[in-house]
């Protein structure tokens, strides 16, 4: 937010960014806004009562003032004197008391709003399709998800209610100037401008320093958060950076320090007369008073109302400036819940159909694709034309050179993404027309890259059945061959895994992982490169284990590894968008064509890796018995 120095609060602009993306205003938005509000419409009534109240009572003790100076002074009543101090107490008192039950129900009332707003995105967010996570930035998410939401509570507490605040308050303040005396409230009205405009082109100039000054903060913040991370410490660490990087930040950070001096220093002179400036009206008030008191020219004029409207006219100064304001305020505001609504009208594009289906998989689970399409992008088909059946209790897998579309095309299967033509099918029946939830916990997924929450081993086991029991979590463990590991950590189960698992090698998570797939006890297993982050020793022990698991179930697999692909009932080669081949090992390496080409560049020359290094310790284990 753009603002400038004024007389008494800041003068704000709006930014170019800000008035290029100016929303539009219109009858929808402005109802879809006031949606949030209606549940709390009493309360808002209560709001505004409160802030009328509070506008008239803050009057009392600038005319109980003026009477107090035409009464009890002149009059030299003391007992009267007295009264009316007691009375501009007690309405002091009385604002006072009013002002903090419209700010908590004001506060009450924006929480509930964000409270609502927050559980309304994370529903809706929790609903998109997978494909929505995979291309928006997370730090937006999080972004609008809290700091947009909860900018909500500054709108309601602070521009709503300071709006109507400040008009009640101006309003009232004008009534009880011009009811005292019309040329005393024109005289304190007249001076209005000699405060706000000339602030205004210093506040522009503020304004340039505050971004100029934000530019280098930015700059100085992604130094930090480049060099002061864990990856990024080690480099600099590495190629010994380390004086360069401070050099870096000594440079930036003396840039910030000159830029916050000069915003400190700007326009001091110019605030000092501004200050100036705001006496200025009561001033002239009290030489207009005296002028028509002295020359008689108004004998209905006391002095104590001369001192009354200087009262009041230093009260009229400060919501004026603020409704100068109200444009800029009311802009940010839409901005604010037009980015909330720019996520709630992002389509829900994969859902469940309404009676979904929930047809058995116990028995039969054959997978079927017909004439599958997808495309990311309408111009950039990445899947044209897939055709292949899966017969159950089967072991398929899938391969074809990088980017050729093979995660996405298992992605289909458990709707993480839908088909842009053509169909899915499990048991004849399109994966479309059962119910999400029923699909999705027949299906097992482990993925690549292993992703755990921030807890314990047993909480991130238990994410795939809450109510097992130790006996099965250890046996899940045992098949995907982790239980040795966890038991010998000194807190076991109860072992924290740090945040994404960052405690664990990248073997020890995909073999949770696979444990978690286990405990779920899925139909459809898909392995998205299950193996590919553990070595040939761990990954040999377990590759008994994952077939033990395979068993009875419907099985498809990507794998970059010969000796998975070996054991697969057949091998799906996706190429260009199509199935270019499909058979056996062997079958496909007789027709010389794109299996055997990818065998050639890849698998074969991992083979004689691993074969290599077989040989080798082979070597040692006769040379060293």
């Amino acid at each position: 937010m753009a603002t400038g120095p004024g007389p008494r609060g800041p003068i704000k602009f709006l930014t170019e960014e800000e008035k290029q993306s100016m929303p539009k205003v219109t009858k929808e938005l402005m109802l879809r806004i006031l949606s949030y509000l209606r549940p709390y419409w009493l309360q808002l009534l209560l709001v505004l009562v409160a802030i009328v109240l509070s506008a008239t009572v803050g009057l009392l003790p600038s005319i109980i003032t003026g009477r107090i100076v035409d009464e009890a002074l002149v009059g030299k009543d003391m007992k009267l004197l007295i009264q009316l101090l007691l009375m501009a107490f007690f309405t002091l008192a009385l604002s006072q008391v009013i002002s903090v039950l419209e700010s908590y129900i004001n506060a009450w009332i924006s929480q509930r709003i964000i409270f609502d707003m927050k559980n309304q995105m994370y529903d809706h967010l929790q609903h998109m399709p997978h494909s929505f996570f995979s291309t928006e930035k997370q730090g937006d998410i999080i972004t609008r998800m809290n700091t947009d939401i909860s900018g909500v509570s500054s709108v309601i507490s602070g521009t709503l209610s300071s709006i109507v605040s400040n008009i009640a308050t101006v309003v009232t303040t004008l009534v009880a100037l011009f009811t005292m005396s019309w040329q005393l409230a024109i005289v304190g009205i007249l001076v209005i401008p000699l405060l706000i405009l000339p602030t205004r082109s210093v506040g522009r100039t503020r304004w340039q320093l505050l971004n100029e000054s934000q530019a280098k903060n930015d700059e100085m913040n992604q130094l930090i958060n480049e060099t002061l991370s864990v990856s990024g410490s080690l480099l600099v660490k590495l190629f010994t950076r380390e004086k360069r990087e401070y050099d870096r930040f000594v440079a930036v950070n003396e840039e910030v320090t000159q830029l916050a001096l000069k915003e400190q220093r700007s326009g001091k002179w110019f605030r000092v007369v501004m200050g100036m400036f705001t006496q200025l009206g009561p001033l002239l008030i009290y030489f207009a008073g005296g002028w028509l008191i002295i020359t008689g020219k108004d004998s209905t004029l006391t002095v104590g109302t001369v001192t009354a409207s200087v009262s009041l006219i230093n009260r009229l100064y400060r919501p004026v400036e603020s409704l100068l304001n109200i444009h800029v305020d009311f802009t940010r505001s839409l901005a604010l819940f037009t980015r909330i609504f720019d996520y709630f009208d992002r389509e829900l594009a994969i859902v469940s159909p309404p009676h979904g289906r929930r047809a058995s998989m116990d028995e039969n689970c054959e997978i079927r694709f017909e004439h599958a399409q997808f495309s990311y992008l309408p111009e950039k088909p990445l899947l044209t034309d897939i055709n292949f059946t899966i017969p159950t209790g089967r072991m398929y897998a899938v391969v074809g050179p990088s980017g050729s579309g093979k995660s996405t095309l298992v992605n289909l299967i458990p709707r993480l993404y839908d088909v842009t033509g053509g169909a899915v099918y499990i048991n004849d029946i399109n994966v479309k027309s059962y119910d999400l939830t029923f699909l999705r916990s027949n299906i097992g997924v482990v993925t690549q890259e292993s992703y755990l929450f921030n807890g314990t081993i047993r909480d991130n086991l238990l994410y795939a059945k809450e109510d097992a029991t130790e006996e099965e979590l250890e046996a899940a463990c045992r098949i995907a061959n982790i239980h040795d590991f966890i038991m010998n950590q000194p807190d076991g189960y109860d072992t924290e895994v740090g945040n994404r698992g960052l405690k664990l090698s990248g073997g020890e998570k995909q073999r949770l992982s696979i444990a978690r797939v286990v405990l779920k006890d899925p139909r459809i297993l898909i392995l998205d490169e299950a193996t590919s982050a553990l070595d040939s020793i761990s990954e040999n022990a377990i590759q008994d284990a994952l077939e033990a698991i395979m068993r009875g179930r419907t099985n498809i697999v990507i794998a970059h590894r010969l000796t998975t692909i070996l054991k697969a009932d057949s091998i799906l080669v996706v190429k260009d968008g199509v199935i270019a081949e499909q058979g056996t090992h062997d079958e496909l390496l007789a027709r010389g064509g794109v299996y055997r080409e990818l065998y050639e560049t890849q698998f074969r020359q991992v083979l004689d890796y691993e074969s290599e290094r077989g040989e080798g310790k082979e070597k040692i284990t006769d040379e060293h018995p």
